[in-house]
């Protein structure tokens, strides 16, 4: 199997996207979403098909969700499809949502993957195999070698069914990157990349957490290819902030919900048996009612992320999630990487949301849109966050970190934008937390213009001079935009 050079399938100009979910038409019809991503100005988007949606029994395929998919699109976006081979027939782990496994018959996984692909052929550009692999037994239930042996498999019915799609590599998510090098989820990766060097065109990195850890994690990402002899373009497939578990004080109580939760729980999360979950007395929703019962005594950090938090905690979460969708997708695009997707775009279904579900509290708070009347009519803050900034990228074909000896905590971006003037982004690094708290910086840039405006990441107008060919202004650890006055 000849594998094309490494830049033959470097992603164009640059995009940010969004993902749907990790459910899209599974639990409920497949509904609309692509137009709202399109009004935010994700020019990319990322949803997930299950086996057992396409082919319910052996031989007989179903189009209805990915059908539902493809007839949202107008043909500027583009589309990126992780593939789960999750299957109640076909599959080792029996089961129509997760974990998925590797497949009884490879021959019947190719058949498969070659059916969607065609069927999607010219409108779909990026096929994953899978999500998060060495999350085992969670999101894959097999070994390294049984992935990699699936993955070329993937590789090679894509190519056939759509020689000019993209084979994406299962992302590399916070079980790798917060763990140390040499652990069993960089073994996994690693081993992966030594049997299926050739069987993919671009590797998925999955930035959770602290902005600032950005550059560090893609270049590890980029490192490990390098050590197999397989170095190709990255792309984010997911990125949100802030989560719990990259605040010590809120990491301890979440080991120890943790583990009363999935203490001798079975790893396979079917559709029928979550429904069921949800009207059980199960391990998970005991313990998350009884950190719920603490609620008096926890500390902010954690609170922030629960339902019915006070006010100012839940205002507080909102700004640090918009500062970090900033700051994270500038950091990757200045470590060159042109593709991101924020995780992400709304709950699964519509409804009220269930407090009582781990995942929930991890990541329940980040979606940038809600349900009303069951559609996704409700923008959270980082949804205008996220459409702003989009807006400031247009037509954007690099950045650059510019680092200042005076000023080492300040980060500044330089935006070279096609047929705009330049762009400059700029904060300074604080708390996560309680980096509002601090007192701004003054900071003076050179600029090419003789008058600039300025919007900080909530979209309020930002004080700005220019003076000697120099701009001057206050910078905190919210992000600022300055432009040349139109």
């Amino acid at each position: 199997m000849a594998q094309a050079t490494t830049d033959a399938y470097e992603p164009r100009g640059i995009r940010l996207g969004v993902v749907r979910g990790v459910s899209y038409g599974l639990f409920g019809p497949p509904g609309t979403f692509i137009p709202q991503a399109r009004s935010l100005g994700a020019g990319i988007v990322r949803a997930y098909v299950y086996w057992s949606q396409v082919e319910p029994e052996p031989g007989r395929y179903r189009w209805d969700v990915v059908d539902a998919l493809l007839g949202q699109l107008d043909g500027d976006e583009e589309v990126w499809i992780t593939l789960c081979s999750s299957s109640p027939w076909a599959t080792r782990t029996p089961t129509d949502f997760l974990p998925p496994s590797p497949a009884h018959d490879l021959d019947a996984y190719a058949e498969f993957v070659r059916r969607v692909v065609r069927r999607c052929a010219g409108r779909v550009h990026y096929w994953q195999c899978d999500n998060e692999p060495s999350n085992t037994d969670l999101l894959w239930a097999g070994t390294a070698d049984e992935y990699v042996a699936q993955l070329r498999i993937m590789y090679a019915a894509v190519k056939e069914a759509d020689p000019v799609a993209a084979v994406v590599l299962g992302g590399c998510g916070y079980d790798v990157l917060g763990s140390e090098a040499g652990s069993e989820p960089w073994r996994f990766f690693s081993q992966v990349l030594s049997g299926g060097r050739d069987a993919f065109d671009l590797f998925d990195v999955h930035l959770y957490g602290d902005a600032a850890a950005v550059p560090a994690h893609i270049e590890a990402v980029r490192e490990l290819m390098r050590a197999h002899g397989c170095l190709r373009p990255v792309v984010v497939g997911e990125y949100a902030a802030p989560v719990p578990f990259e605040f010590p004080e809120a990491q301890a109580v979440m080991y120890e919900v943790f583990a009363e939760a999935f203490a001798g729980e079975a790893p396979v999360q079917s559709t029928e048996e979550l429904a069921a979950r949800a009207r059980q007395d199960t391990p998970e929703r005991r313990a998350m009612a009884a950190l719920y019962a603490r609620m008096p005594q926890l500390p902010p950090r954690l609170l922030m992320f629960m339902e019915g938090c006070p006010p100012e905690l839940e205002a507080g979460r909102h700004r640090i999630n918009c500062r970090q969708l900033v700051a994270c997708t500038l950091q990757a695009l200045a470590a060159g990487v042109r593709r991101t997707l924020y995780w992400n775009l709304a709950p699964e279904v519509p409804g009220p949301a269930d407090p009582l579900q781990i995942m929930h509290l991890m990541f329940g708070k980040l979606a940038m849109l809600g349900y009303r009347d069951g559609e996704l009519a409700v923008r959270h803050p980082a949804a205008d966050t996220f459409a702003l900034l989009a807006a400031q990228l247009a037509g954007a074909r690099r950045v650059t970190r510019i680092q200042s000896a005076d000023l080492p905590g300040l980060y500044a971006f330089e935006v070279e934008r096609a047929g705009r003037g330049p762009l400059l982004v700029l904060w300074d690094r604080s708390d996560t937390a309680d980096g509002e708290d601090h007192p701004p910086v003054a900071v003076s840039w050179p600029w090419p213009a003789s008058a600039a405006t300025a919007v900080d990441a909530f979209g309020e107008p930002h004080a700005v001079e220019v003076r000697d060919r120099m701009l001057r202004l206050a910078v905190s650890d919210t992000p600022v935009f300055v432009s040349p006055e139109s």
